[in-house]
């Protein structure tokens, strides 16, 4: 098959359609996250929570964390895997549930530890849904690890009940995950075969993404090589193969400009970031202070087709201030630009109900 070919203000505009970031807003949290295939749960607060901050980045400031929360406990959305998902999409997963300790080697020590996992599901079945300070670690077996998450069994028992498909988020406490037993939030949809599974799901993270990477280590966090879906394409100028969602060809295209989360669709390949864009970018919260470039959790800038800067900024809600430390333009804003990402700035600080300030 003959590869299509595009040129990369194309591929940048085929991307940052079915990212629904260009004018042409969403009406919905549940229609948004449909066509955006997940939402990252992410709960870091720098800013905002990564979910709430990519719905606002869609939806504008009439959008509210409630609406999230609401979408979740009334069974319209699903979590697995950190990540929310259409409660339409659950078929799809169902197959991987069940294969997923077997999977992940994880089997040996949830059966080292059944009765453990069958006091916990007992326990929520019986008095309703649980975080994970409400449970007893009755572990006999410790989870053998030597990272942040040794010894840690309750919490991890409660995700790998979780993985399984025997337990599901159906809010939070806080920080922490509210448990509910499974059969008692998910919806009643036929298991598709996990062939097929995996083929709609490549469809639905091709649509998401409008031009993706032909790679295996495309999305990992999402699905472990997608199937060949779509069509195959090159791109001018951007060496590698791709692949493109014919339904984004040839479709007409007005921008607008947006202040994105560092988890945004847009962001989630970062080979992808770079060669489309030619956008330099990395998360550095985990780095030492002295050796940011652009700051804890800087805000990546889209104007147009094109990521263009970075904004360094801090919710400080003790002081009810929007902290904007910087602005850092990958080439000098002209007027409209510098007009358009202040706009930006404002409408975000507005939305978090905070008052904006420099410096």
């Amino acid at each position: 098959m003959t590869a299509l070919q595009v040129t990369r203000q194309e591929a940048r505009r085929i991307a940052v359609r079915a990212a629904l970031l260009t004018a042409d807003r969403p009406d919905d949290v549940v229609g948004l996250v449909h066509r955006i295939a997940m939402i990252r749960v992410e709960l870091t607060n720098t800013v905002a929570p990564a979910a709430d901050h990519i719905c606002w980045s869609r939806l504008g400031s009439s959008y509210r964390a409630v609406d999230t929360e609401r979408a979740l406990s009334q069974g319209l959305l699903f979590e697995r895997g950190w990540m929310l998902r259409p409660m339409s999409d659950l078929g799809l997963y169902l197959a991987g549930m069940r294969t997923w300790a077997d999977r992940t080697g994880a089997r040996g020590w949830m059966r080292d530890n059944a009765q453990f996992a069958r006091s916990i599901l007992d326990r929520i079945g019986d008095e309703g849904p649980k975080t994970s300070r409400d449970i007893p670690d009755e572990a006999v077996a410790p989870w053998p690890s030597t990272g942040w998450n040794n010894n840690r069994n309750v919490t991890q028992m409660l995700e790998c009940l979780h993985m399984a498909g025997e337990l599901a988020v159906v809010g939070r406490a806080g920080r922490l995950r509210l448990w509910d037993l499974a059969e008692r939030v998910f919806a009643k949809v036929p298991e598709v075969p996990a062939d097929e599974a995996r083929f709609i799901r490549s469809e639905r993270l091709l649509g998401a993404c409008g031009i993706m990477r032909d790679s295996i280590a495309v999305s990992p966090t999402e699905l472990h090589g997608i199937v060949p879906v779509g069509e195959p394409a090159t791109i001018e100028g951007v060496p590698g193969k791709w692949r493109v969602d014919p339904a984004q060809l040839d479709r007409p295209f007005e921008g607008r400009t947006a202040l994105l989360s560092p988890f945004d669709r847009l962001m989630t390949d970062h080979q992808r970031v770079t060669k489309l864009s030619e956008f330099h970018y990395s998360l550095e919260m985990y780095k030492p202070a002295s050796a940011r470039v652009w700051g804890q959790f800087a805000l990546p800038i889209l104007h147009g087709d094109r990521l263009v800067g970075k904004v360094g900024a801090r919710s400080d809600r003790d002081s009810g201030r929007f902290l904007v430390h910087a602005i850092h333009e990958d080439e000098p804003f002209d007027r409209s630009t510098r007009a358009a990402v202040d706009a930006e700035i404002e409408s975000l600080a507005g939305w978090l109900r905070l008052r904006m300030t420099r410096g």
